[in-house]
């Protein structure tokens, strides 16, 4: 009743092929909008902001740049914590070495690096497949912590590999409060998101989708596997180096190589698999699935036990917060394998119809 596009017709393919055909999806994203960009920096406090906020905004970027390689082009990867090194990195480089080198320039010269490491570890996906890609990305992580570790050109000799930065500024104007830092990484996701939404959309999207599906009949209908493949980890290792860079420069600030372990490119790939496989959307909803839960664990498990008279440790909190998290995982794929991504779209369809049964 309230979700039916009773009376709005389509009169042009381009009418029919937007992003969003139906009005309440329009308005939905426009209220949205708003309430992200001018809603909560007013309401909002610093401990939201650094907390929930800023880490949720990076890592859906992240969780994007993830979801195109693995959701839609189906090439399962373990390697996202080193293209988010290799991005921060390189951007450190670039705005350490030439001065006066923009912030914006400088993410998009770091995803730039991540894209050149993504595409020299994608060669393998040409030869090899499932479980054999994952171990041979998953080399790229111990590659990247060897390269950062060791090499300390990368770090400009600093011996503990630890880098920092100061004093960031995008047209003059600064980056010193958490504010500041939230509109900045929430503008360049929702142009990344555009971008990415636009992209699975056309011509190189489907070869993605048509190499996840059956690559053997991709290639018979002249589909090139290589090209299909490398442009997913290209594209892929461009969003996550820019994500990489965003979260060492505006969340960290001062980061060494064992920010970007293994633990992230695993916390990555259970975003995608959270939020849904294939699915713009799904990289939000698993994004905000993994930052805030953890979060909430950890505040809700004292109030929880203190209604039985129980005092626990932060210890106890601890582990009691990441079996629960881990059990959570599993139920969840158990029940809806598809993803958060997945329920909303059921949801949606039940509003097409409702109240009559579905």
């Amino acid at each position: 009743m309230f979700y039916r596009e009773n009376g709005q017709f389509k009169t042009s393919y381009q009418a029919d092929q937007q992003i969003f055909p139906i009005l309440q999806d329009r308005w939905f994203m426009l209220a949205l909008l708003l309430l992200a960009f001018v809603g909560v920096p007013m309401i909002a406090s610093d401990y939201m902001f650094s907390a929930i906020l800023i880490p949720f905004v990076i890592m859906a970027m992240a969780a994007l740049g993830v979801n195109i390689l693995v959701g839609y082009c189906g090439q399962i990867s373990l390697g996202s914590g080193a293209f988010m090194a290799v991005g921060a990195y390189g951007a450190y480089n670039f705005f350490a070495r030439i001065p006066g080198m923009p912030l914006i320039l400088t993410l998009i010269l770091g995803g730039l690096c991540a894209t050149v490491f993504g595409i020299l570890f994608g060669l393998p996906s040409l030869r090899v497949r499932g479980l054999y890609l994952a171990v041979a990305t998953l080399a790229a992580q111990f590659f990247a912590d060897w390269m950062f570790l060791r090499v300390k050109w990368f770090t400009l000799d600093t011996p503990s590999g630890s880098v920092s930065v100061s004093n960031l500024q995008v047209f003059g104007f600064p980056i010193d409060n958490d504010i500041g830092k939230y509109l900045f990484c929430l503008t360049l996701l929702c142009v990344v998101a555009l971008l990415a939404k636009n992209l699975v959309r056309g011509a190189i999207g489907r070869e993605w989708m048509a190499i996840r599906d059956m690559d053997v009949a991709a290639a018979v209908i002249g589909i090139r596997p290589v090209y299909a493949k490398l442009s997913a980890f290209a594209v892929s290792s461009f969003i996550i180096g820019m994500a990489g860079a965003l979260w060492a420069f505006i969340y960290l600030g001062a980061w060494e190589p064992s920010a970007f372990s293994v633990d992230q490119s695993f916390r990555l790939l259970f975003m995608v698999i959270i939020g849904g496989m294939g699915s713009i959307a799904g990289g939000f909803l698993g994004a905000a699935f993994i930052v805030v839960l953890p979060i909430f664990l950890n505040q809700f498990l004292p109030v929880f036990a203190a209604w039985f008279g129980l005092t626990i440790s932060t210890t106890v909190v601890s582990h009691a917060e990441l079996m629960i998290f881990g059990a959570l995982i599993v139920w969840f794929l158990i029940v809806e394998p598809h993803g958060l991504a997945r329920l909303w779209a059921i949801g949606k369809q039940k509003m097409r119809v409702w109240p009559f049964p579905y």
